[in-house]
């Protein structure tokens, strides 16, 4: 590590430009830190889709589906859950900050109370340690109680600046002024150097603080591929859903046919069907259907006839592709009913938000 053997001003000021520069990459750091934390905050303030929990995220993800009308996108959310959800919000921040400058605003913000804290540290240190007439070595005090003061704002390490420790700087209130001047110099050096900045610049990107608000357990139901609800991932318990999906959504059909199931779990648990998932697999009841075993045997599947408007809607409406995607057809036990195809896509998505 550098030594710094000249004396009194041209001393200190060097000693203050060598302590900015060991402070400049802990600054960057923790601008950007507090700035991807600041943004996340933002968006859960500026946005409905992500003021609540999982569930009110995943109605807002369903209208904006509803909206574009893009069954790549459906197809995308339905098998890939987790990863939509991601890249959905993803692309809401990136669309909040790109092109209005607000990604400069919350840089200028962010270093403004970052700057603002060192400052007064600055200041509190040499308050401190120039009175002390008990301590010769009131360099290496002030720098002690200079990376005390900052602890909280930027990571620091006292261990780092042993180089500078034993210098022997009598005008402790010169050391102040020195500071503030060099500190000015690093704001000012840092506000160009960032202004450029884009979320590439992130090491923990915004959109991913954002995710990690509405985690919880991704698994889904191995009939209809419905995600289970509970916001722990690694719960206790069952996996389970408020409402399950006909499960042509997955690809099942009735066996001998090419003819998908309309049909949702839970109305398949109260009746006499059977399934399997493999043609070596025996037939099991799907009232008994826990004795299949693993995956399904993981899941609490009661009883009821409820299907969200909003599949009908999307079965009719995509039905086509459906077909397409998995080979088979709506036809015979899957055949679509007339009243299913009279639902409007308003009338899915007021339902939606009902629920």
């Amino acid at each position: 590590m550098s030594q710094i053997s000249c004396q009194g001003a041209t001393s200190i000021t060097s000693f203050a430009v060598f302590l900015c520069d060991k402070i400049e990459p802990a600054l960057r750091k923790a601008v950007f830190e507090r700035m991807a934390k600041h943004i996340a905050e933002d968006m859960k303030n500026q946005f409905p889709d992500f003021r609540g929990n999982r569930a009110n995220l995943e109605v807002c993800i369903l209208r904006y589906l509803a909206e574009q009308e893009n069954f790549d996108d459906f197809k995308k959310y339905l098998t890939s859950p987790k990863q939509f959800f991601e890249e959905y919000i993803e692309r809401r921040v990136k669309s909040h900050l790109d092109g209005n400058g607000r990604l400069k605003e919350f840089l200028d913000s962010s270093l403004n109370v970052l700057y603002g804290n060192i400052l007064p540290a600055v200041s509190l240190s040499t308050k401190i340690v120039k009175d002390r007439k008990d301590r010769e070595d009131k360099i290496s005090l002030w720098l002690d109680e200079f990376c005390r003061e900052l602890a909280e704002v930027i990571n620091l390490p006292r261990s780092e600046l042993k180089g500078i420790e034993h210098q022997e700087v009598t005008d402790i209130e010169f050391l102040s002024s020195a500071m503030a001047k060099s500190l000015t110099d690093l704001r000012n050096r840092l506000m160009k150097e960032l202004a450029d900045a884009d979320l590439s610049s992130f090491s923990r990107q915004p959109h991913t603080i954002l995710a990690e608000h509405f985690s919880g357990c991704w698994e889904k139901c191995r009939f209809c591929g419905a995600v289970c609800s509970n916001t722990m991932q690694n719960h206790d318990g069952d996996h389970q859903v408020v409402f399950h999906r006909p499960q042509a959504l997955t690809g099942f059909k009735w066996h001998g046919t090419d003819h998908l199931v309309i049909d949702i779990c839970s109305s398949l648990v109260a009746s006499d069907c059977t399934f399997r998932f493999h043609d070596d697999q025996q037939w099991t009841p799907y009232r008994t259907y826990r004795d299949a075993g693993p995956p399904v045997s993981t899941w609490r599947i009661l009883p009821d006839s409820s299907m969200q408007a909003y599949w009908k809607w999307f079965v009719s409406h995509f039905r086509t592709q459906l077909e397409d995607l998995y080979n088979k057809k709506f036809q015979g036990k899957g055949e679509i009913p007339e009243a299913w195809q009279r639902i409007t896509k308003q009338e899915a998505l007021s339902e939606l938000d009902r629920l």
